[in-house]
């Protein structure tokens, strides 16, 4: 009674399932027999380029002789290479491009001791199992994380953001950020993404056309956004002066689930764990679900004027003495250059507009113009 195709090459063997389970449930592995399994592909609705399937796997196992029940999360990361979307990227720069996006960072990640480093209020869910299956590919198997609907009201970003702050100044976890083993810095960043896709798209007048686009962003922002761009290389070069600390790289709500008891966060997704300007996790915090859509741009001053002193606390409760005003420049200049730059919803243009989408587009443009806003303010 088995049933794993689905999985394609992150599948196991019968034998190695049973180790998996044993593990599982903390029990020997003679004292365990798998009765069944199933695979069933996870219902996401959001892109990535470096992940080519998510997978629950439940069965039936006999432990000790009875019953139980057990699942797993399987994660089947690769190379961008191997994403449908990297055939639009130019020849010439395909192979910066194919270095410039980790994708081994989040099975090192799960291979370390890094879920014991975590400061308390922060988990990571515990690895049952690790593969590489080539040379551009590997799969992840994962407990199940038990989550609880909860909405991201102030209070829950200002505790997310106090704990970001903690991981970022912890040195159990900075001893440990480069266990992805990719060097990555903020000029890669500028010599890949922005001079390749970001600024070429801001760059080009026909964008600023599209309906999607001319009803949300005015000419005011768009010669804001372009003035920007004309920065983007100085932007760069302060924000690489300024203090490192350990970072998430991706900490938007969608990946801190809210537990049973609600003691904190369980962390997930690590594929851009390592280290960064200190303040890196509070720009997807305070946008990453506007950018999908999943909540208003109408709450940006709200939440930002509480998740930057938490985010401060977090860092004194660590030991850190670096200060408000450089944490909030950091900031500032890490939201202008990996959020308010690329605010243009390009990746929609070939959609239909729709309400749904004119909303998005708005509230992409209040990003920019916010982003912007903190930039000038945080000027020395």
């Amino acid at each position: 009674m088995h049933d794993r195709e689905l999985l394609g090459t992150a599948n196991v063997s019968d034998e190695t399932l049973t180790t998996l389970v044993a593990a599982l449930v903390q029990e020997p592995t003679n004292r365990v027999t798998v009765v069944s399994s199933e695979a069933e592909r996870v219902a996401y609705d959001l892109p990535t380029i470096t992940t080519a399937g998510r997978y629950w796997v439940r069965g039936q196992a006999l432990v000790a002789g009875e019953p139980q029940h057990y699942c797993f999360f399987v994660k089947h990361v690769q190379s961008w290479s191997r994403s449908p979307l990297f055939a639009e990227v130019p020849a010439e720069i395909a192979v910066m491009a194919e270095a410039g996006v980790p994708w081994r960072v989040e099975p090192l990640a799960y291979r370390s001791d890094l879920g014991q480093r975590l400061p308390a209020g922060l988990r990571m869910p515990r690895a049952l199992g690790v593969f590489d299956l080539d040379e551009k590919s590997a799969c992840v198997w994962l407990e199940e994380i038990m989550t609880v609907p909860a909405a991201w009201d102030v209070a829950r970003y200002s505790k997310a953001a106090y704990l970001l702050g903690r991981l970022a100044a912890s040195p159990r976890v900075r001893e440990r950020a480069d266990v992805g083993e990719f060097e990555s810095s903020v000029h890669d960043y500028y010599h890949g993404r922005l001079m390749n896709q970001v600024i070429p798209v801001l760059r080009n007048s026909d964008v600023w056309q599209h309906p999607l686009v001319a009803r949300a962003f005015d000419d005011s922002l768009r010669d804001r956004l372009h003035e920007s761009a004309d920065r983007a290389r100085d932007l760069v070069d302060e924000l690489a002066t300024l203090p490192q600390g350990a970072m998430h790289g991706d900490a938007c709500p969608n990946n801190l689930l809210v537990t049973p008891g609600e003691d904190g966060f369980a962390l997930i997704d690590y594929g851009f764990f390592g280290e960064g300007p200190i303040g890196f996790d509070l720009g997807q915090l305070l946008v990453g679900d506007i950018q999908i859509g999943r909540q208003s741009a109408s709450t940006l001053q709200e939440v930002e004027d509480a998740i930057l002193p938490s985010y401060v606390d977090g860092l004194r409760a660590e030991g850190s003495e670096i200060s408000a005003d450089v944490v909030r420049r950091a900031h500032a200049l890490h939201l202008m250059l990996y959020t308010g730059l690329s605010a243009l919803p390009f990746e929609r243009l070939d959609s239909e507009p729709t309400p749904a989408l004119n909303q998005l587009a708005a509230d992409r443009a209040t990003i920019a113009r916010f982003s912007i806003d903190l930039l000038d303010t945080t000027e020395s």
